[in-house]
């Protein structure tokens, strides 16, 4: 795959569709039974799958070997971190990293949690996706750089924001497909039968400008598998 080369910023619709975007862990959250078999009145299309939080941790420690204590930058009100808590701790028990929640609330509670963990040696962050820390992923990604943490968003909008390298979902593909749902339902189908989908198309993002900033090189095999590259 040949990564696409980008300067430029985030567009005003790339901000206010990620802001849009709240975590969605569906089962977790108790609005259905189970992906497969939804039950009641509620279906669409989950935006992650917590499989992929193992993930980020080695994409950290591809990047940045050096890290062996890595930070998880969270919503401290959302109760549905569990699935990504699974694939953090089973990665980090492979690669010999120590890992810590730190719940945020607000702006200045996440200002608090960084520049408290950038204090650590060989540290390393990992954010989650929520409303929180999607709006203020600006702060957020200075902060790493700051700090010089090297980080693992969720989103795009981190990396051409600063940050340094992003894995996730487009969520404009899941927006694409629920049309289909909302067709289906409308014609009569019940949402009950309609199993909730997971995402199936995840990009990778990495900021050439942050890693140099950080003395990091990115290794050849994260390069050949990037979505693009922001120089």
């Amino acid at each position: 795959m040949t990564p696409k080369r980008s300067l430029r910023g985030p567009s005003e619709r790339e901000v206010t569709t990620d802001r849009a975007i709240k975590e969605f862990d569906p089962v977790g959250n108790g609005w259905v039974k189970s992906l497969a078999r939804p039950e009641g009145n509620i279906t669409g299309f989950a935006l992650f799958e917590p499989e992929i939080a193992g993930k980020w941790l080695e994409m950290i420690k591809e990047i940045a070997p050096h890290v062996s204590q890595v930070a998880v930058l969270q919503y401290s009100k959302n109760a549905a971190y569990a699935g990504y808590w699974r694939g953090i701790e089973a990665a980090a028990r492979s690669l010999a990293v120590k890992v810590r929640a730190a719940g945020v609330g607000d702006a200045s509670e996440i200002e608090n949690a960084i520049a408290v963990f950038g204090r650590q040696m060989d540290g390393g962050l990992i954010v989650l996706p929520s409303p929180v820390t999607n709006s203020n992923h600006g702060l957020i990604a200075e902060l790493a750089a700051r700090h010089r943490l090297p980080a693992v968003y969720p989103y795009r909008l981190y990396v051409i924001s600063g940050g340094l390298i992003a894995y996730g979902p487009d969520p404009t593909n899941s927006y694409r497909q629920a049309a289909s749902y909302v067709d289906r339902i409308l014609r009569g189908e019940k949402p009950a039968d309609l199993p909730v989908q997971q995402p199936t198309k995840f990009e990778l993002i990495i900021n050439l400008q942050t890693a140099k900033a950080l003395g990091l090189t990115v290794p050849p095999s994260l390069l050949v598998r990037a979505d693009e590259v922001i120089e």
